[in-house]
């Protein structure tokens, strides 16, 4: 039995099935953005968000009845921020972590129910400097592994943390700056997309970027890029399948045009670590496809299935760690959040 958390503009949905028989539940929170899901010890977190009553944090026991949260995530009143939308859960074992907008990180030792700022990324030096990418200024990328840390800010870059958060570093030295660039190099200003990492390495990292596919050996110290096979540089999902190494990503033609390549909706994936790209497997419309898929719109469960959804309503699986691929259930509303749960 695989379970699909669908997140849309209007609602959340929970797709349960095998093969061809799907069932459909939802909508859950109708009317509120479902913007990220997180299976804890005992249930389930989904994340929604209002632009009238603004962010909450709801859970359940089974996916079908749900209860609010308290405390959300929320910035101190003298800190003259909003806080927007939830952009993503991270559980490390230990802390449960949300990346937010109005960008920021938060943390938590009970499963959600109180949450605190991490000041030292929060407050950082460069905060002045930050600006929003098209889509807001949002920390949405979260990897950890034991005092390091890495956080994906749009559009500020890539922080590393190696003390659990108290100091941040900027790990940007490779990628290009979006905009104008003068005499010197910016701080700030990179637009990172998505990250992937490697458990048993984690200084190995994957970056879609606004300019390009890019990978790093050290942490982040240094990039380089990785782009052969690649339709187009732009894209927002990079994910790795841990259990076999293969890395995926969906290219869309442009900044200006965040389409699939050519009206084709592709998955590309590598099995070299990002060296060469290939389309992956069969099962791909024939008929043009003028959507995109988010930043948060792709999951996979490390064992070979993976699930995304486009800015159409569809929602596609693979069960076979990329050969074939299948559209699932119905159309649904704009998707930016997909959880394999």
């Amino acid at each position: 039995m695989t379970r699909i958390a669908v997140g849309t503009e209007k609602g959340g949905y929970i797709l349960e099935g095998d093969e061809a028989d799907w069932e459909v539940s939802g909508p859950l929170f109708p009317g509120w953005k479902v913007s990220a899901f997180a299976a804890v010890s005992d249930g389930y977190l989904a994340a929604v968000g209002s632009n009238w009553f603004g962010v909450g944090i709801h859970r359940s026991t089974n996916l079908r009845d749900w209860e609010p949260l308290d405390s959300p995530p929320a910035w101190p009143e003298d800190a003259g921020r909003e806080m927007e939308l939830i952009w993503r859960f991270h559980d490390d074992g230990i802390r449960l972590w949300a990346a937010v907008a109005h960008a920021g990180l938060f943390t938590s030792l009970d499963e959600g129910i109180t949450w605190e700022p991490v000041d030292g990324l929060n407050e950082h030096r460069t905060r002045s400097d930050w600006q929003p990418g098209f889509g807001g200024l949002a920390a949405h990328r979260i990897i950890t592994s034991a005092e390091s840390i890495w956080v994906g800010i749009s559009a500020v870059g890539v922080f590393r943390s190696d003390d659990g958060g108290s100091t941040w570093d900027l790990k940007n030295d490779g990628i290009g700056p979006v905009g104008a660039v003068g005499e010197e190099r910016p701080e700030v200003g990179y637009c990172v997309h998505g990250l992937a990492n490697h458990p048993d390495d984690p200084g190995r990292i994957w970056r879609q970027d606004h300019v390009g596919m890019y990978r790093t050996g050290d942490g982040g110290d240094n990039w380089e890029r990785v782009n052969d096979g690649l339709p187009a540089d732009f894209g927002f999902v990079i994910w790795r399948d841990h259990g076999s190494g293969r890395l995926f990503t969906i290219p869309l033609e442009s900044s200006e045009n965040r389409v699939p390549v050519g009206g084709s909706l592709r998955v590309y994936r590598s099995d070299d670590d990002g060296e060469h790209w290939a389309v992956s497997g069969a099962g791909w419309p024939d008929d043009p496809q003028f959507t995109a898929v988010l930043r948060g719109a792709f999951d996979g469960d490390g064992r070979g299935s993976f699930a995304f959804g486009t800015t159409g309503g569809e929602v596609w699986l693979t069960g076979d760690n990329g050969e074939s691929w299948a559209r699932l259930g119905p159309r649904f509303p704009r998707i930016g959040a997909v959880s394999l749960l």
